[in-house]
């Protein structure tokens, strides 16, 4: 019994230790990029891309740039911009936006140990070089290119395409590569996984082949921005869709869209995956009595167009040429979209092809083709922009065109897997990053899941803000996932290690404020909770910092952007 009682005191102390040195210590394992770690070792991410000798002068003479246009724009609206938020809420804005869930008190406390001019930057650097950026990227990125759905089991496997997506954004792969390896590629889905963004399209029911019009839509509107899928139809009758050129402008037929899908055409399914052949493409037009061969033929652009090479070869190469300007923008008005909520241009895959655009669309597309498509580098761009550090409040009313023109940030409610992994981390002090125990991460991946499931999925529209229902608001209140995380549970929660912490209740109710909304209590909020905790006894302060979180993950503010 006494050897048991022994065991039990020494797994406490440590608990209690290692909690001590979670609150009071910046994390040793937190990737710093000043070129040293605090123990004033290399760090360990030198060389990887994305650090900071990534941000030269010329970067800063774009930020300058983008900055100015922003400012004059403001001015010439007479619009004053909200003033800059601080430092703990953008980086919680850009941890929800780069890895889908918010900062750890770990990440917090080595954060505020950096120099004030130099927070911002580090932050994004580490949030860049970190794992969990490239899978949640990829995971969104993947909702864009091939859905949300597993499909086919057999001639599409959805997850080797997201970690090769994964993989390709942890090496910062120029982006226009990894689009004609997209767009282009040949072999086994298994193999090759680029190729499952053909074979998502099969339909076991059509002859197990890739589908040219499915290919050719999505195509449009992840790469091109642009929508123009109702054309396979019908022409456009109403003039909302624009092809040709600025200097001629054309509406948008039926020719225009099944002439971009006979590039998929030739996709077949062989012995040896995808493969090129030489199968024509029939339609049938409206009005016409039988079907006839269409040839390939892009919609606009064909003074950059390069026909050799397989017709898909030919097609991403057009695609992704410097010269056209809708990829670029596409590309750019998706990225403001993961990291705004909300995108330059709404909705985010339909992009005027021939203006007007809004402020920094346009320079920030030029930017992005400059750099060679490197899309951390773009990431960087937006994120140290002043858009991104404008408060979403003011001491002024906040109009709609405060908003329009990005004078403040928006207001945006997290997605449901962010929900769950902020849930996650604000229960867990230390950082729940590729380095947390291989048990712990797969808990919280399964928590995920179910919490996603139960709450309602968004699917494909990556930009959509949907109200939150009476049902997800009750799943918040009263789910398992809620009740885990915040229920004392020894060496387990947040709130078990801050009860044995220490019995100083102020300490306690700003730890509490700092992982789960990444702020301390205003006045009025401390001197509200620590004269709770201090009316209870020790024994049951675990009790009162349940509820305390509980009532912190309840709140508006933790659901929310802002």
């Amino acid at each position: 019994m006494w050897a048991r009682n022994l065991l039990f005191l020494a797994v406490c102390g440590i608990g209690i230790l290692w909690t001590v040195g979670t609150l009071s210590q910046p994390a040793s394992r937190f990737v710093y990029f000043s070129g040293a770690s605090p123990s004033g070792k290399p760090a360990r991410s030198e060389g990887l891309p994305g650090t900071r000798r990534h941000r030269d002068q010329s970067w800063q003479h774009a930020l300058a740039q983008l900055d100015a246009q922003f400012r004059e724009a403001w001015a010439a609206a007479g619009l004053t911009p909200a003033p800059r938020a601080d430092d703990l809420t953008i980086a919680r804005r850009l941890s929800l936006a780069l890895v889908g869930t918010i900062p750890s008190l770990e990440e917090i406390r080595a954060l505020e140990a950096w120099p004030e001019d130099e927070r911002l930057p580090r932050w994004v650097d580490h949030l860049l070089a970190d794992r969990r950026y490239a899978e949640y990227w990829s995971e969104r990125l993947a909702r864009a290119y091939v859905g949300s759905e597993q499909g086919n089991i057999v001639l599409f496997r959805r997850r080797r395409f997201r970690l090769w997506l994964a993989d390709a954004l942890a090496k910062n792969m120029p982006y226009d590569e990894l689009v004609r390896h997209l767009l282009a590629d040949e072999g086994v889905w298994t193999g090759q996984p680029a190729v499952n963004f053909i074979t998502a399209t099969i339909n076991p029911a059509g002859g197990n082949e890739p589908d040219p019009v499915r290919l050719a839509g999505r195509t449009a509107r992840a790469f091109l921005g642009m929508r123009i899928d109702c054309l396979q139809c019908h022409d456009d009758k109403l003039g909302t869709i624009e092809l040709g050129t600025a200097d001629d402008p054309q509406g948008g037929t039926q020719a225009h869209f099944h002439e971009l899908a006979a590039f998929f055409a030739s996709a077949q399914i062989s012995l040896v995956g995808v493969r090129d052949g030489q199968r024509p493409y029939l339609v049938k037009y409206q009005g016409d009595a039988q079907e006839r061969k269409v040839a390939p033929r892009v919609p606009f652009g064909k003074e950059f167009f390069e026909g050799h090479g397989t017709r898909r070869a030919q097609l991403a190469r057009w695609v992704t040429h410097p010269q056209n300007r809708a990829f670029a923008r596409a590309t750019v008005n998706r990225v403001w979209a993961l990291l705004f909520g909300r995108p330059l241009v709404e909705p985010v895959d339909d992009i005027p092809l021939h203006g007007p655009w809004p402020v920094g669309l346009e320079f920030l597309a030029d930017e992005f083709v400059r750099s060679g498509y490197d899309l951390a580098r773009l990431i960087r761009l937006i994120a140290a922009s002043a858009p991104m550090l404008r408060d979403s409040r003011a001491d002024f009313p906040i109009t709609q065109e405060h908003e329009a023109a990005w004078a403040v940030f928006p207001l945006s409610r997290l997605r449901p897997e962010q929900m769950a992994a902020a849930l996650v981390q604000a229960s867990w002090l230390k950082t729940i990053d590729g380095q947390a125990h291989v048990l712990q991460r797969l808990a919280m991946a399964g928590q995920i899941d179910q919490f996603v499931c139960r709450y309602g999925d968004l699917g494909d529209d990556e930009s959509s803000d949907q109200a939150s229902t009476i049902p997800q608001r009750l799943l918040l209140m009263n789910g398992e996932l809620v009740k885990e995380r915040t229920r004392p549970q020894p060496l387990v929660t947040a709130t078990s290690r801050l009860a044995m912490l220490s019995r100083d209740p102020p300490r306690q109710v700003e730890t509490a404020y700092l992982a789960v909304l990444t702020r301390r209590p205003t006045p009025t909020e401390k001197a509200h909770f620590v004269t709770r905790l201090f009316d209870v006894s020790p024994r049951q302060r675990g009790q009162a910092l349940e509820d305390l979180y509980w009532t912190l993950v309840n709140s508006t503010e933790f659901s929310w952007n802002h």
